[in-house]
């Protein structure tokens, strides 16, 4: 497998990869500290990205993520259930639950938030549209596998609807609950398992309308 990979390509990535919310524009030196490469590799590395669009860098030297990537993220999207027609869903969950509700879909060996809407609660889960988590972990994981037709270990724990909770599996203090299409998540002492047991119904509920919907319009 290592002879398959590329060095210089998997750098680039990890270029891309090192801007986040909190993130979003870096300076050479915040770059290389974010990556760990030398800073003549990530100016020469950038230079290329910046060719294709993937990074920009402005008057003052900062770098950001370029329009190609989102170009390409909209791609991505397509194969998947729009916004328009996720996000109200994912607000009633919200207002039902009070918890934050995701939407999550496969991307080989990972998980992708397409969609989210944050709890209002102060502390709550936190976590952007985009990031990647692993499969192994979390109720969204351990779903998406199940229904991938893998063996998941737990599938006496799933409901008649395909759901399933999850207890500081991915975020230690944080516990989950989900279904195909969506999951639920919250802090782990208030989200406790009555409380899961309560947004399940309201869950699948959703899901089952947003899946009647989509065959519908298919």
């Amino acid at each position: 497998m290592a002879g398959n990979r590329t060095e210089s390509v998997e750098r680039a990535m990890s270029i891309l990869l090192a801007f986040s919310e909190e993130a979003t524009q870096m300076t050479l030196t915040e770059l290389a500290n974010a990556t760990g490469l030398h800073k003549s590799t990530v100016l020469r590395l950038t230079n290329s990205l910046a060719i294709y669009g993937f990074i920009q860098r402005d008057a003052k030297g900062r770098f950001s993520i370029g329009p190609s990537v989102w170009r390409l993220g909209l791609l991505f999207r397509k194969s998947f259930l729009s916004r328009e027609a996720v996000t109200p869903a994912l607000r009633t969950l919200v207002e039902a639950t009070g918890e934050t509700a995701s939407f999550y879909v496969r991307a080989g060996d990972q998980r992708v938030c397409l969609y989210r809407e944050n709890s209002p609660h102060v502390v709550r889960v936190h976590a952007e549209e985009g990031i990647r988590l692993n499969l192994s972990t979390g109720a969204s994981g351990r779903v998406l596998r199940h229904f991938s037709g893998e063996d998941t270990g737990c599938a006496g724990d799933f409901t008649r609807y395909g759901s399933v909770h999850s207890v500081g599996e991915t975020i230690p203090d944080i516990s989950s609950v989900a279904t195909p299409v969506f999951s639920k998540s919250g802090e782990r002492t208030r989200f406790d398992r009555a409380a899961r047991d309560r947004a399940v119904p309201t869950l699948e509920k959703a899901a089952r309308a947003l899946r009647a919907s989509h065959s519908d319009a298919g």
